[in-house]
């Protein structure tokens, strides 16, 4: 019986692919972290990276990649370390530190996704009503008329389900990045030094000159390049195509070159971006709330970039509020379900379904209407708790866990720290 038992193991280890070897289904994931990290968030990066000059586009470019990269090792880590990784990063979080501080967290994590949810309400509102006047040349629309179609239409794609939101995300994914990169090529004969100013630090950061800089852009940094909400399906499938032994190092050789794609081409297009506009329209366009793409479109006096930007924005946005959608949809299910348990009542996927989509409409038209800082919620909101999820989870899980003892004392851990630590910060920039 032990030689069939040996046999048959062999025989299952023969299964797993050769993890030095690169296959087809490497580049495809590497794509899909590349597609998945470039979103709505990257038309709000150069804005804030330009208003504090040279600096803040300096720190960028040298510490974007390390943050992607590094933050993403650990998160995918700790989650395939867990014999709970089919569960994703729920179930890994039970494993570690029990039920009740799963359920703390399911609360946080959905309230660090619906909040980017509700910023690309507004921002897609936004995206509209600009185009509306000033391509267009019409009179404005009622916000509350403009925003509910909008959110309804939005409503109406995600509710013929998971799968055909995901397939109408992964339809926008490509052209949307063939696009960034046709702006930036296309704003090159149109660069300047104006933003290379020194002199933006101290005038654009609320006083506090590196650490003010370092308060305003690491947010939209993080946000720019997350995509933690796909690194369980991520690693779950190296597991199973390389075997447990081969994930940490799969997952790292299909990360670095996915990162390295992703870099490549929000900082080319960030700096584009930055060397075509002065300062001052960077800072009008925050005061304006609206995506770098909608600004150039209404600034610059070209046809191709005034009717391209704004459509090439509205798809960006509506990319990411149906993938952000999906991943709040599930925890919010979860939620709805197991507070119906605590209460002796078993909700039917019907009856989730309609409570979901209602408080969907309702939240996301309102605070379309209301309008807040797009930034403003990157600053203090979105960023932050993206940076409590993505940075310092996998830091302190690798710090208290046993069984990720193995990741401890390194110096990528420190950096992703710090960098944590200093985003959450940003909560409280407005104070100093």
């Amino acid at each position: 019986m032990e030689g069939n038992a040996a046999k048959e193991i062999s025989v299952k280890n023969e299964e797993f692919l050769d993890p030095k070897k690169w296959y087809k289904q490497d580049t495809t994931w590497a794509l899909s972290l590349f597609g998945t990290a470039i979103g709505a968030g990257v038309l709000f990066l150069p804005i804030n990276a330009g208003i504090g000059g040279i600096l803040s586009l300096l720190f960028i470019t040298i510490f974007a990649f390390p943050i992607m990269y590094y933050g993403h090792r650990a998160f995918a880590k700790i989650i395939y370390t867990s014999k709970a990784a089919d569960d994703g990063i729920t179930g890994t979080i039970r494993e570690y530190f029990g039920t009740k501080v799963s359920k703390i967290f399911n609360l946080f994590y959905f309230y660090a996704i619906y909040t980017i949810v509700l910023m690309y309400a507004v921002a897609l509102t936004n995206t509209a009503s600009s185009f509306i006047v000033n391509q267009m040349h019409l009179p404005e629309p009622p916000r509350a008329i403009l925003s509910l179609i909008l959110v309804l239409v939005l409503i109406f794609i995600v509710n013929f389900g998971q799968d055909f939101t995901i397939k109408v995300m992964s339809m926008l994914v490509y052209p949307f990045i063939t696009s960034l990169l046709f702006i930036g090529i296309y704003l090159i004969p149109k660069w300047n030094m104006a933003s290379l100013s020194f002199s933006s630090v101290s005038k654009n950061s609320s006083g506090l000159g590196i650490l003010g800089m370092f308060l305003m852009i690491l947010p939209i940094t993080v946000l720019a390049f997350n995509h933690y909400p796909i690194i369980s399906s991520f690693v779950i499938k190296q597991r199973e195509t390389y075997g447990i032994e081969a994930t940490d190092a799969k997952c790292g050789q299909i990360q670095k070159y996915g990162y390295i794609l992703t870099f490549a081409v929000v900082m080319f297009f960030t700096w584009s971006c930055v060397l075509s506009l002065a300062p001052a329209d960077l800072a009008m366009a925050r005061e304006q709330n609206l995506s770098i793409l909608s600004y150039l479109a209404n600034h610059l006096n070209t046809p191709i970039i005034a009717f391209a930007g704004p459509l090439i924005a509205f798809l960006a946005v509506t990319k990411s509020f149906l993938g952000h959608y999906v991943g709040g949809y599930e925890v919010m299910r979860d939620i709805i379900i197991e507070s119906g348990r605590a209460r002796g009542k078993e909700l039917n996927e019907k009856t989730v379904k309609t409570i979901i989509l209602i408080f969907v409409i309702l939240t996301c038209w309102f605070t379309a209407y209301v309008n807040p800082s797009i930034l403003g919620i990157i600053d203090s909101i979105s960023g932050p708790t993206g940076a409590v999820i993505l940075l310092l989870l996998p830091m302190y899980a690798i710090r208290k866990v046993s069984a990720l003892d193995k990741y401890r004392g390194r110096f990528s851990n420190v950096f992703v720290a710090i960098i944590g630590v200093i985003t959450v910060l940003a909560i409280f920039s407005s104070l100093f």
